[in-house]
């Protein structure tokens, strides 16, 4: 497998109480839903390597995971600071609407009145907003992604359909 194969949720960054957990600082585009994640993959000098979950609790931006084979303080601690990995495939569905940024990533952005505005170059974190990068007529525009900006997205069309405000070009 190939990095691009992986999705990175986090990394680890100290070791949890004295018995082999972790603490994980995940990243804002991290899956929300983590019932069905049994595997994780740390990058270990490049190489991506399954560690299987034992238990875990997510509080907020952080979660404590106890991985098999991981019992002692001396295991976490060589655990820490790696970055943390799920392979793209078994990443929970989203609802209906929902996408993971690397999946939109060159997709036809088409506005309902002005028509296709570009290909959707990157999406950016700020905080807790993300947005579109779009590149139109040498520009980039910033597209946000929450609001009533996005009408529709069709995955199988890599297509996104926007509603942009009267203006929002000339800004």
């Amino acid at each position: 497998m190939h990095k691009a194969d992986y999705y990175k949720i986090g990394f680890i960054m100290k070791p949890h109480g004295l018995k082999g957990e972790v603490t994980i600082s995940l990243d804002a585009t991290a899956p929300a839903n983590w019932s069905s994640i049994k595997t994780i993959f740390i990058d270990i000098k490049g190489q991506f390597v399954p560690y299987f979950v034992e238990a875990m609790s997510v509080k907020g931006s952080k979660a404590f995971v106890k991985f098999e084979d991981v019992t002692s303080l001396d295991d976490a601690k060589k655990l820490q600071k790696h970055a943390l990995y799920i392979q793209k495939a078994d990443r929970p569905k989203l609802q209906r609407g929902g996408f993971y940024n690397d999946e939109v990533i060159d997709f036809i952005v088409e506005d309902t009145n002005l028509g296709v505005l570009g290909r959707v170059k990157a999406v950016e974190q700020n905080n807790q907003s993300r947005f579109l990068i779009v590149e139109h007529n040498a520009k980039e525009l910033m597209i946000p992604v929450s609001g009533p900006f996005i009408s529709g997205i069709n995955k199988s069309k890599r297509k996104i359909t926007v509603t942009l405000p009267e203006g929002f070009l000339d800004i």
